[in-house]
């Protein structure tokens, strides 16, 4: 025979279950996702910065254009204005203007013969030297030299070196990794201020 009392039991679950399953429940709804503007809000106020992707920002982007300080108070309404235009790299030298310097690696005790379009990082290292470095983009010290023979800018063209200042330039240091020789000069690998 049929227990009437489990019958009962079983019988008010299943029907509290369909009861749940088909009701409407309060209308709570979430909140929407704003977090991508929130990021957009951020990025719009971090100041570009000179240094490549991906290293410059954590939110936000390079680009060209930088917003106008002030905004609407400086009566330009925050409109971009232009960047200035990138100075051009000795490496896009054309080939007919390209020069031959010697350059004495006094550690190393050879001299290597360097265009003025190849920077002293990347021939040494086509002539089989292996010279320090890390970012090859002028932004640290590891690929640091010291030109014995004087001033840095006398002997070669930094492009786009972030690292030195004129007062150490001034004193022969150099970053391999960046610059362009534009003389015949004697330099000491691995050296830093």
């Amino acid at each position: 025979m049929v227990d009437l009392v489990a019958f009962s039991i079983a019988a008010s679950v299943v029907a509290t279950f369909v009861v749940l399953h088909y009701a409407k429940g309060t209308g709570w709804q979430s909140q929407p996702d704003i977090s991508q503007d929130i990021l957009e809000q951020r990025a719009s106020t971090v100041p570009e910065t000179a240094f490549p992707e991906p290293m410059n920002r954590s939110i936000g982007g390079g680009g060209g254009a930088v917003a106008i300080e002030g905004g609407a108070e400086g009566g330009e309404g925050g409109e971009l204005e232009e960047a200035e235009p990138e100075e051009q790299s000795p490496a896009d030298m054309p080939e007919d203007e390209v020069e031959y310097f010697d350059i004495e690696l006094s550690k190393e005790g050879t001299t290597i013969e360097v265009a003025s379009n190849e920077t002293i990082l990347d021939k040494a290292e086509d002539e089989g030297f292996d010279l320090p470095y890390a970012c090859r983009q002028g932004q640290c010290v590891s690929c640091a030299g010291h030109i014995k023979d004087g001033p840095a800018e006398d002997h070669v063209i930094h492009f786009k070196q972030e690292t030195f200042t004129e007062a150490e330039m001034e004193e022969g240091y150099t970053l391999t990794c960046v610059a362009y020789p534009i003389d015949d000069f004697t330099l000491e690998t691995g050296e830093a201020p």
